[in-house]
């Protein structure tokens, strides 16, 4: 009798872990990345970020994911809500693509998570519009990893202002730079600032000249480019030609990244003000990261490209440890493990969606104080995640409020 109820509970067992292996749909993690390959993002998304990717998925199969199938396939969504949502639907009708990564594009960002809700995905966004964790939030199936239109405002904002500074922007004329706008008036005013007001441009921008002569014109202390990739690139360009930011009037930009300022020249981007999430040169952990990403790609990771490579990877963890691919188990499972890679630190996922880290404030070094090629910023200040990032407490996603 003891060996029947022996065997019997060998097979019983032995169905339980047939069942939670059949619990990866089609017996393969799929990861759909969809970036930007050819526009104004490609240098900070692109084939970077399928290299994030990839890096990710290695590092999981030899360790957590040992013994699990992951496929990972790309395409560029052209900066198109319409393109971007088609290639998404396909890739999870037709080949059943589990998770989303990338979609660095405020209005693509907008259009993917009702799809991702409709089809129980899920969408691991580096970064974007604050509203993907506000009004548009959808925390059973989207996590925003790096940063957001809300931090990249705050972290500069609040560490310049000081009561009766005024402030003048250059914003991109569609929904990131209407969102770092929307952001900057409320903290400007919150801390004793003056909005003195704003210009808008064209997406993608031809030329800057006229925003930024209106921009001088202001009297304000500080003017801030409100946009992204090319666009603060132009901005930064034009600003330096007259002469903004030498004198009392200092330059700012909301996203800029080191391949911006590597793009652009120390010469031009020296003592601009910025704010990332990840730099590659913080400390030897990401140093090392970026050295293996660098091998790979020719350059160092972007905030986004990193921040693509951890959400990936603790996505990845997730999956493993919950042994299921559906999406609210895996984004439950990723809420309960510690964060803990290369590139970020001091962090955790919030109800939102919102996962808080350490934020950093730079400053755009001068080009005799570069001692190497990517050697760019001079850290200005450290900001924890639960000061950088919008508090809970005022979250507008529907589903923390109720």
């Amino acid at each position: 009798m003891k060996r029947i109820v022996s065997a019997l509970a060998g097979v019983s067992a032995l169905c339980l872990a047939t069942a939670a292996q059949a619990e990866i749909s089609g017996g393969t993690v799929k990861i759909g990345v969809l970036t930007d390959m050819s526009g104004v993002y490609s240098d900070i998304t692109g084939k970077g970020s399928i290299v994030a990717t990839q890096m990710a998925v290695d590092d999981c199969l030899k360790a957590e994911c040992a013994g699990m199938k992951i496929e990972v396939v790309s395409a560029d969504h052209q900066n198109k809500p319409d393109v971007g949502s088609t290639i998404a639907r396909e890739w999870i009708d037709r080949q059943g693509v589990d998770v989303l990564a990338d979609m660095s594009n405020a209005s693509l960002q907008l259009a993917i998570p009702p799809l991702l809700k409709e089809k129980n995905r899920v969408g691991l966004f580096p970064g974007g519009t604050a509203r993907l964790t506000g009004d548009a939030c959808q925390p059973d199936h989207i996590v925003q990893w790096m940063w957001d239109t809300y931090v990249q405002v705050a972290g500069v904002a609040n560490y310049l202002t000081k009561p009766g500074t005024k402030w003048f922007l250059v914003t991109a004329d569609y929904a990131l730079g209407h969102q770092l706008e929307a952001d900057a008036k409320t903290l400007v005013t919150a801390k004793g600032g003056t909005y003195v007001g704003s210009v808008r441009h064209a997406f993608p921008a031809v030329d800057l000249s006229s925003q930024l002569l209106t921009a001088q014109g202001s009297g304000a202390d500080y003017i801030a480019l409100a946009n992204a990739g090319g666009d603060t690139v132009a901005g930064i360009k034009t600003a330096r030609d007259f002469g903004i930011g030498q004198d009392k009037q200092k330059l700012v930009a909301f996203f800029l990244t080191a391949m911006d300022v590597k793009s652009v020249g120390l010469a031009a981007a020296q003592g601009t003000v910025l704010t990332e999430g990840f730099y590659w040169n913080l400390d030897d952990r990401t140093r090392a990261f970026s050295e293996r990403f660098k091998a790979k790609h020719g350059a160092v990771p972007s905030a986004i490209q990193a921040g693509i490579y951890s959400s990936v990877r603790h996505y990845l963890k997730a999956v493993a440890a919950a042994k299921s691919d559906e999406a609210k188990t895996v984004i439950t499972k990723m809420r309960e493990l510690p964060i803990e890679d290369d590139v970020v630190r001091n962090a955790k996922l919030r109800e939102d969606g919102r996962m808080v880290h350490d934020f950093y404030v730079f400053r755009a070094k001068q080009p005799a104080e570069s001692k190497s090629e990517w050697d760019l910023y001079d850290l200005v200040a450290t900001i924890p995640g639960d000061q950088a990032f919008r508090p809970l407490s005022q979250s507008t996603c529907p589903a923390i409020k109720r």
